[in-house]
């Protein structure tokens, strides 16, 4: 398979272990195990994996790729971001399951139609997915990727729609005092 064409970061490769060529991987998966069932992965550069053994670990899994057989082999793939083709994954996903990558680059909007911004990325630090949106200036803003404060969801639409009150933005204003505060540094999760 060549390398792929919309590529999907399933992981990272940490530190060697051992002596026998394994190393650590911090898979993005939501079964660290699931990180060896989509195939060859692929690096960056276009570099092909195999994985040939794959165990868990604190923190992550050890794997074993074909090719890389000693320690030496297996410092040299530190930091290597770990890829697959979009094609690879499942589509039969649940009702409110998504990929990170189809949400990231979805127009966020409020529900008075006005644009917030892009969605740049999906980050947990311990209490829940927020989305980093950024706007067309200005700084960027938090939402809490929750039911409550994006109601919905349109990838093929290109969109997702945000409830203003539910996801920490209005502090108490009209929505539609919101159009004129473009570029204002609004909040973001508030524990949710």
């Amino acid at each position: 398979m060549p390398k792929p064409k919309n590529p999907i970061q399933l992981g990272i490769v940490g530190a060697a272990h051992g002596i026998r060529g394994e190393v650590r991987v911090k898979p993005y998966t939501e079964d660290p195990a699931a990180l060896g069932d989509y195939g060859p992965l692929y690096t960056a550069d276009g570099r092909m994996l195999v994985l040939k053994n794959l165990r868990p670990s604190k923190g992550g899994v050890i794997a074993r790729f074909e090719g890389i057989g000693d320690r030496n082999a297996a410092e040299g793939l530190n930091g290597e971001e770990l890829f697959v083709d979009r094609s690879a994954l499942p589509e039969d996903l649940d009702e409110e399951e998504f990929y990170h990558a189809d949400i990231i680059g979805l127009t966020a909007i409020d529900e008075t139609g006005t644009k917030l911004g892009k969605v740049v990325a999906i980050h947990d630090f311990g209490a829940g997915d927020l989305l980093e949106v950024r706007p067309a200036s200005g700084q960027t803003l938090m939402i809490p990727f929750t039911r409550e404060a994006v109601p919905e969801i349109d990838v093929p639409g290109g969109q997702l729609h945000v409830d203003g009150v539910a996801a920490g933005l209005d502090e108490g204003e009209n929505p539609e005092d919101r159009k004129n505060a473009a570029g204002d540094s609004l909040g973001g999760g508030n524990g949710h």
